[in-house]
């Protein structure tokens, strides 16, 4: 039961770690197309760099609960790497409660509220030619935060998992992702 749960959050956050790809490229195409604009034709358009922090808002925003989903995280192992897999997934799933859980709900709410002001005020940039509907990259805020509590339950079972013997703990080892 548990290990179909995760199964299944985890090829949700998947595809929404493909999504971030494809806006990244799309980022990308924006800011080749800006650069070129403003250096070889002497034209730049406020609006088209306006969407190049738009789309890196979603980007990070939204990347988060892949990350977590990945256990690309960043974070302080001094201890836990010397820890057993059944430890590591009593903290994690104890971490995840006390900490990512809660923190998110309030900036669900918060994020919410930011948005939903800004949507009614009818909030658009204060540059001239800027993009309008300011609400929507504010929504992204809210977006991110009950896309990780998603990835956060996946993480959650995965490590009630780990703890239980149904499935081998991942290990990320740091000298994996060295540039």
């Amino acid at each position: 039961m548990f290990l179909k749960l995760e199964n299944s959050i985890n090829k949700t956050v998947d595809k929404i770690g493909n999504l971030n790809a494809i806006v990244m490229v799309l980022m990308m195409l924006n800011v080749c197309y800006d650069v070129i604009m403003r250096y070889f034709f002497n034209d730049s358009k406020v609006a088209f760099q306006e969407l190049e922090w738009h789309l890196f808002s979603f980007i990070i925003l939204i990347g988060l609960a892949y990350t977590l989903k990945e256990d690309a995280h960043v974070r302080v192992d001094i201890f836990y790497e010397r820890f057993q897999p059944k430890s590591k997934a009593i903290i994690n799933v104890i971490g995840s409660v006390l900490f990512i859980i809660p923190f998110s709900l309030l900036l669900i709410y918060g994020g919410y509220e930011f948005a939903y002001d800004s949507y009614t005020m009818g909030e658009i940039s204060g540059n001239p030619g800027g993009l309008t509907q300011r609400w929507i990259v504010k929504s992204f805020i809210a977006i991110r935060f009950i896309l990780l509590i998603l990835a956060t339950i996946g993480f959650i079972i995965r490590n009630i998992n780990v703890f239980l013997n149904v499935e081998k703990p991942t290990e990320y080892h740091v000298e994996d992702n060295v540039l």
